[in-house]
């Protein structure tokens, strides 16, 4: 490291948020940017630890995940490389396994950085921030273009069904290893959930539409508003590419079963999330009235129960209230929770906080869960609410509250089966293929929900078994 005394030096210092007061107004980025003087003193926090943790991986040990980036990132060699300001190393070094720093840079929860071996004792460095320093160095620079483009084509068409992360990153390796890609995508827009998923303050579509002007540029072919099954058969495509991809995500959402689901006002978090971004982008950032005077509860935790409340307040919700069947974690890690693994203890989010400051009191009700909702003219008017135990109602403990929009952030079960059954796909592997040797599966498709680094990893790795399959390398 060019400073092994560095983390010593200087201290911790985040890319700040935005005060609440002010970006509740916007759907703008969240986030400044520090000067490059602070970043690199960052950078330099890097200590010269011998193992370090951040890249070890995820691996499962007595059935708990130990923290780790699972992408094989090189952290240490472009924290050290951007400390020396040798940006274009650090470029070159950071998108050999990471081919979209500029989402994870964004969005990414950093398990690295909790991995790190300063986090023992003291404040991690700053991994995040630092890659999305460098890959925005990279795009300003133009290296971002000229690392994607291909030595020589090759003639052989693959076909990819998604543009989330996973879909995005395979088609990245696999236009520079020569191939004509051609990626499918249902949505009107490319960019699967980092596109409608994800709201804008967290991840601005001008960094996703950046993304994708780079990848048709250097040849990748998108084709949008286009459903497998419905506009385009299963049998098309395997007519026409000789392999294909799925990567579709897993976007089957867990459910209510419970009276009155059929009420108006009722949504999934992301059709709502997806309504909300679709406006941004055609009226730009300009926070909205159009829950103004609404009560909005979410039921629901994690990132995009979070993500619908900071949506929800930018919409001038009345009052935001969020239900969380799980037990509130504790507020520091027990005894069977150690270092290296992700600390399983109770945080805030970005959401919470805002709605937290604007309506104060309590904002998330922990071991609650909602068991039937009451409307008037079809409209949800109110629901009722009852405490949990082991995920399950418990009788007696019920109460009634009035409510305006219900949104559902309960998570996902897995891939929409419909996809895979157009493919006749009813065997999925370790190593990314399936029981038809012209179609693989890759991404939450394949593993279940999970984070972007996770499916920007399992997208290289299917470029590399597609690539095999085809037997040819450029």
């Amino acid at each position: 490291m060019s400073d092994p005394f560095g983390f010593m030096k200087y201290p911790r210092v985040n890319n700040p948020y935005r005060p609440v007061k002010e970006r509740v107004k916007d759907f703008a980025e969240l986030q400044h940017v520090l000067s490059d003087e602070e970043r690199r003193k960052q950078a330099t926090r890097c200590m010269n630890c011998g193992v370090p943790h951040c890249h070890v991986g995820f691996f499962y040990s007595g059935g708990k995940a130990v923290s780790g980036c699972p992408n094989d990132n090189l952290i240490p060699e472009w924290n050290d490389m951007v400390s020396q300001a040798k940006d274009r190393a650090a470029f070159e070094r950071l998108t050999k396994t990471n081919y979209l720093p500029d989402f994870t840079g964004r969005v990414c929860p950093a398990p690295c950085e909790v991995a790190c071996n300063e986090a023992l004792h003291g404040k991690g460095i700053t991994i995040k921030d630092n890659e999305r320093f460098i890959i925005d160095q990279g795009f300003k620079y133009g290296w971002v273009k000229e690392s994607g483009l291909p030595v020589k084509r090759n003639g052989i068409k693959i076909a990819i069904v998604g543009s989330g992360p996973t879909g995005l990153s395979c088609a990245w390796r696999l236009n520079r290893l020569g191939y004509d890609v051609t990626v499918f995508e249902k949505d009107d827009q490319p960019g699967g959930f980092a596109m409608y998923g994800i709201p804008n303050m967290k991840l601005p579509k001008g960094i996703v539409f950046r993304r994708i002007e780079v990848m048709k540029e250097i040849g990748i072919k998108f084709v949008v508003n286009t459903t497998v099954g419905v506009d385009v058969t299963a049998a098309e495509l395997k007519q026409h590419y000789q392999r294909i991809v799925l990567a579709i995500g897993a976007r089957s959402a867990r459910d209510l079963d419970v009276k009155g689901r059929q009420l108006k006002g009722i949504y999934q978090a992301v059709d709502f999330l997806t309504l909300a971004t679709k406006k941004v982008v055609k009226d730009g950032t300009k926070a909205t009235k159009v829950l103004a005077g609404k009560k909005v509860l979410v039921i629901g935790g994690g990132d995009t129960g979070n993500d619908c409340i900071a949506t929800a307040v930018r919409m001038g919700a009345k009052d935001v209230r969020q239900l969380e069947i799980n037990r509130r974690p504790p507020t520091y890690r027990l005894p069977n929770n150690p270092w290296p693994e992700w600390p399983l203890t109770a945080r805030t989010g970005y959401g919470q906080e805002e709605a937290k400051e604007l309506f104060g009191g309590v904002i998330t009700d922990y071991e609650m869960t909602a068991v039937g909702f009451t409307g008037q003219n079809g409209l949800v008017k109110s629901v009722t609410t009852s405490k949990a135990r082991f995920h399950k109602p418990v009788p007696g403990t019920e109460q009634e509250q009035d409510v305006d929009v219900v949104i559902l952030a309960m998570g996902f079960n897995g891939a929409e089966q419909k996809y895979l059954q157009a493919f006749g796909v009813d065997q999925v592997n370790e190593d990314y293929t399936s029981n038809d040797e012209q179609v693989f599966v890759a991404g939450d498709a394949r593993r279940g929900p999970s984070l972007v680094i996770w499916g920007i990893y399992e997208g290289r790795m299917v470029a590399e078994q597609v690539d095999a399959a085809c037997q040819v390398r450029v």
